[in-house]
């Protein structure tokens, strides 16, 4: 299958001001550490870390919504970390975003129907205003926002939080766009409504052969959508593989951690060991020498704090089928 999106070497680097011990010092904070991968069309590709890892840093950065400090993101054999404006607006149909807070993503001051038509006037200004009405309608629908003449009239504070989810991704789909990224679209929702959000996503993912980036702090739930999970760790990438892998082979520290806590059904699973992560997750501006994970580590405490943990930052290795692991003592992980 087909790249819709490569990743090569991309760094997202932020400038932060701060006063330490009464002088006033520079310093860049890593969101995103030289990265690479590649999301093939068709695929989920679930990104997984807890908060401050560079999650939706990293899915702006690959639609260029920020830029990019260095590296490449390409499209259709066109890296648009360097496209001008005009052509990355023409682009911009085809790469789209669902936003994690649809209290704040959608305009309170347009009801459906504004909302849902803005897009269109923008990027298809050849429809006449019979088919933009027939589009509009058939996407309200599409995405449950039923009888679709009644809801295109209702404004954001009108609808409940899953109706305003419903009506973010309708705003995301109308253009057709290939590939979506979903910034966390079922956290801020009741548990009851997640489910059917996330059928929604997935029945569009078929109609429409679209590709997802979809990043959540919740393995359990990336296991339970996704083809491929990556996981994160303060802005760069330590493990990537197939989703079974990821959960039940796990060769990070890290992720061994989140896994361990996944909640099951199974009488089995309460024997099983749990990790728990030590500490806080350090500052993006004060990275921890060699692995960066280290300083939470609980393999690192149990082989007695090794030096090469403390001095040499662990490369992404092949440990399998399509899967990548940076750690050094990665086969021995996967044995527990």
């Amino acid at each position: 299958m087909e790249n819709v999106i490569k990743v090569e070497n991309l760094k997202v680097y932020f400038e932060s001001r701060k006063k330490q011990r009464g002088e006033e010092a520079d310093k860049k904070i890593r969101a995103v550490d030289d990265v690479s991968f590649s999301i093939k069309r068709g695929e989920i590709l679930a990104v997984v870390g807890e908060s401050g890892s560079g999650k939706t840093t990293l899915g702006k950065a690959i639609i260029n919504i920020i830029p990019s400090t260095e590296g490449k993101v390409i499209y259709k054999d066109r890296d648009i970390t360097t496209a001008p404006h005009g052509e990355m607006q023409k682009m911009r149909q085809k790469l789209q975003m669902i936003f994690q807070d649809p209290y704040e993503s959608l305009d309170p001051r347009q009801n459906a129907y504004q909302t849902l038509r803005e897009p269109l006037l923008i990027h298809k200004k050849d429809m006449g205003n019979d088919k933009i009405n027939e589009k509009i309608h058939s996407y309200l629908e599409s995405v449950g926002l039923q009888p679709a003449a009644m809801m295109s009239e209702r404004y954001p504070h009108h609808l409940s939080g899953g109706q305003r989810q419903r009506l973010s991704i309708a705003a995301t789909m109308i253009l057709e766009p290939e590939f979506v990224v979903a910034d966390e679209p079922v956290s801020m929702l009741d548990v009851s409504i997640r489910a059917e959000i996330l059928q929604l996503m997935l029945d569009l993912k078929g109609d429409k052969n679209l590709t997802y980036l979809f990043i959540t702090h919740d393995l359990s739930l990336a296991w339970m959508i996704a083809n491929r999970i990556a996981v994160f760790y303060l802005g760069k990438m330590v493990e990537i593989g197939p989703a079974e892998e990821i959960v039940h082979r796990a060769g990070h520290p890290y992720t061994k951690a989140l896994a361990s806590v996944i909640p099951s059904m199974d009488e089995r699973s309460k024997e099983k060991e749990r990790h728990v992560l030590l500490g806080e997750t350090p500052s993006p501006t004060n990275i921890p020498t060699g692995c960066r994970f280290h300083t939470r580590c609980w393999l690192y405490k149990i082989k007695g704090e090794p030096e090469i943990c403390r001095n040499q930052e662990p490369e992404l290795c092949e440990c399998g089928d399509k899967h990548e692991v940076a750690c050094h003592f990665t086969e021995e992980i996967r044995k527990k």
